[in-house]
């Protein structure tokens, strides 16, 4: 669910699909609604090659499980398990770390209920994340003075995001380890994703793993396509972007 911009989708290598192409899948919404559950049920039984692989990132059209859409910058995703998950904690910090997917489910987990909103404009109401907040993991590194913002990296080897030092310490920023009270999947950036609830959902980058302590804030994947790096949702809709939990 790295979401992308309103225009022609891209496949692995960036070069924009055809308009033509993204205008005939669009004309075939109904026969795209209708395959929807056979693509869907192959993501989540484990079959995740009918998404995972496919060039063009048309996927990301279809409905997927309850109301979400997959999405990836990349023509597939390699697949982490406890085994071999990693997330580092780096940059401008005085105790850079290593966690293991057991070390961050053994971190106290904080549970937010929230709307997930996509830029393109779905919306899944009232989705359970779960996860260690984002500045936990901070403060156990020790930030630096003259941090500024945080930059994360994932593991599709392509996507990046940031936010502000100050964004990044909400207490309704996670590292998300469950979705809708199971364990991510991996068509939903699991084992670790970002999640960033009261921001659209591009900023919760999936596949989660790198979270580097920066002097600046350096666009994200989407932000140097042109989209904004500041993505409150309350800006279009009038949700609150307050820090609740």
């Amino acid at each position: 669910m790295n979401n992308p911009p309103p225009g022609p989708p891209p496949d692995s290598g960036g070069t924009p699909v055809g308009r033509r192409l993204v205008l005939t899948m669009l004309g075939l919404g109904a026969a795209g609604v209708a395959a929807a559950p056979v693509l869907q049920g192959a993501v989540e039984s484990g079959l995740g090659a009918v998404a995972d692989k496919d060039p063009t990132g048309l996927s990301g059209l279809l409905p997927n499980g309850g109301g979400f859409r997959y999405y990836s910058v990349t023509s597939s995703v390699p697949r982490k398990t406890s085994a071999d998950y990693r997330l580092t904690v780096d940059g401008l910090v005085d105790r850079p770390a290593t966690y293991t997917l057991d070390s961050l489910k053994a971190l106290p987990q904080t549970r937010l209920v929230r709307d997930v909103q996509c830029v393109t404009g779905w919306r899944v109401p009232e989705t359970p994340f779960e996860g260690v907040t984002l500045s936990a993991l901070l403060d156990a590194a020790g930030v630096r003075s003259g941090a500024k913002a945080i930059r994360f990296t994932c593991f599709d080897g392509a996507y990046s995001e940031s936010l502000t030092l100050e964004q990044a310490r909400r207490p309704d920023v996670l590292v998300a380890l469950r979705m809708q009270d199971k364990a991510l999947a991996h068509s939903h950036g699991g084992p670790v994703r970002l999640y960033v609830a009261p921001m659209y959902f591009y900023k919760s980058a999936k596949w989660l793993s790198g979270i580097t302590v920066t002097d600046s804030v350096r666009p994200g994947y989407w932000e140097e396509l042109g989209y904004d790096v500041d993505a409150w949702v309350g800006r279009s809709n009038g949700r609150d972007d307050a820090p609740t939990v």
